[in-house]
């Protein structure tokens, strides 16, 4: 593989497993949240923010790590056939799919973008009654969606480089 390839490669596995590394301790932050909306509701106080910022916090949690998840290779695969396959077959079939992924994940940031621009140019709210504003996590999501695309990026390199013979980790 060319040598800009292999930086590429490099550069968004060392950035994804940064962030990765670092967004797992947010799943404390939402024990915290919640810990605290049941505390608060004991004392009869309870805080209308807690739901939903637990809610905002999980889809950070889910789409910041979902490009570690894939650079680990801990995502769900149903295995009926993958295995008995060879090194080769695997890459070749992964760069299909991960193709089909991309694709997938164009589009998600597509509407992603355009839903966040619309949250910003019109100050968009949630309708509950704490009603925060959207734009913070649809910003989030976009971010987690885009570090996505370049790990499935990434990973199309290191299926081709596989299909070829060649190993890039």
């Amino acid at each position: 593989m060319p040598k800009p390839l292999r930086v590429f490669v490099e550069v968004v596995d060392r950035f994804n497993r940064i962030i990765g590394r670092i967004v797992m301790f947010m799943v404390f932050v939402m024990i915290a949240v919640l810990l605290y909306s049941s505390v608060s509701k004991t004392f009869h106080l309870p805080a209308i923010w807690t739901l939903e910022m637990a809610q905002f916090l999980m889809v950070a949690y889910f789409l910041l790590g979902g490009a570690y998840s894939m650079q680990l290779d801990a995502h769900v695969r149903m295995d009926l056939f993958y295995s008995r396959w060879s090194p080769r077959t695997r890459a070749i079939v992964d760069s299909v799919t991960v193709l089909l992924l991309i694709f997938y994940l164009v589009l998600l940031l597509y509407g992603g973008l355009s839903s966040t621009w619309y949250a910003i140019e019109y100050r968009e709210t949630s309708y509950s009654s704490w009603s925060p504003l959207m734009a913070p996590i649809k910003i989030i999501m976009c971010i987690g969606i885009f570090m996505m695309l370049l790990q499935a990026l990434a990973t199309l390199v290191k299926d081709v480089a596989r299909a070829r013979g060649e190993s890039l980790e």
